[in-house]
């Protein structure tokens, strides 16, 4: 009989998260759902109860070491491993370079790049005494392309696929595979903010950035938080066993390697 394999998924609560909670748990995963509200971890968390996925909500600030080692141990706790975790919790600045100020910038490194740290940190160290696992880290178009008013958010983004890179090769002899899926323009609360931002800075009518980023992608339409939970599906699986290392593209064509 072969073992339940067990997912943990960052910043689950709504958008890109809980879309890949809700796949992996149509996958046949047991899905912890984190989100640093716990209301929203838990409404989460029932959601895929209801249909019918083994899941359980967990609060955590994931920019804060000791909570996401806890959080580790309150998983292994209830399912008794961790083979899959997503850190996929991030937030996003719009600014120009100019205004960028020094809290703006800590604050968005200490969740999207420490957090990754710390989450990978925590799962490798369980993962090591399983005999190995998958480390999934959140990417983005912005770890390969530099855009105007994301510079905070573009760094932590290259960052996080240095920080994949490393971890792959560091993590290798121990079974642990670690790669990162890169979006592109999502159709979720966070294009909403970088849309009404910019527009804010540029004085530009709402929806012109999300207009003009939209005419960037090859196959013409906005990506839907599905589109990523596929992709992510797949690292999550046995067919991606000889993957590690890489950060790739689900962008709908805006970057080409």
């Amino acid at each position: 009989m072969s073992v339940k394999r067990v997912a943990l998924v960052t910043g689950a609560g709504m958008g890109i998260g809980k879309a890949i909670a809700s796949r992996l748990g149509q996958d046949g995963l047991s899905v912890a759902v984190n989100d640093i509200d716990e209301a929203t971890a838990q409404a989460t968390a029932e959601a895929l109860q209801a249909e019918g996925v083994t899941a359980i909500g967990v609060q955590g600030d994931i920019s804060q070491r000791d909570q996401v080692f806890r959080l580790v141990e309150t998983v292994v706790g209830e399912f008794g491993r961790l083979d899959v975790m997503v850190c996929n919790a991030g937030i996003v600045q719009v600014d120009p370079i100019l205004n960028i100020q020094e809290d703006d910038f800590d604050r968005l490194f200490s969740i999207n790049v420490k957090g990754v740290l710390w989450c990978a940190q925590a799962a490798a160290q369980q993962m090591m005494t399983q005999g190995g696992g998958k480390i999934i880290n959140a990417g983005s178009v912005a770890s390969f392309l530099g855009h105007p008013l994301l510079g905070t958010y573009g760094a932590s983004k290259f960052a996080v696929r240095g920080l994949t890179q490393i971890m792959a090769r560091e993590f290798a002899d121990h079974g642990i595979t670690v790669n990162a899926y890169c979006p592109g323009i999502v159709d979720t609360g966070m294009w909403e903010t970088i849309d009404s931002r910019a527009s804010e800075v540029m004085g530009t009518p709402r929806g012109s950035m999300v207009e003009a980023a939209q005419g960037m992608i090859t196959l013409k339409r906005m990506e839907q938080p599905e589109d990523v939970a596929k992709f992510v599906s797949f690292l999550a699986s046995p067919d991606a066993d000889y993957i590690t290392g890489q950060c790739m593209m689900v962008d709908g064509g805006i970057v080409m390697n």
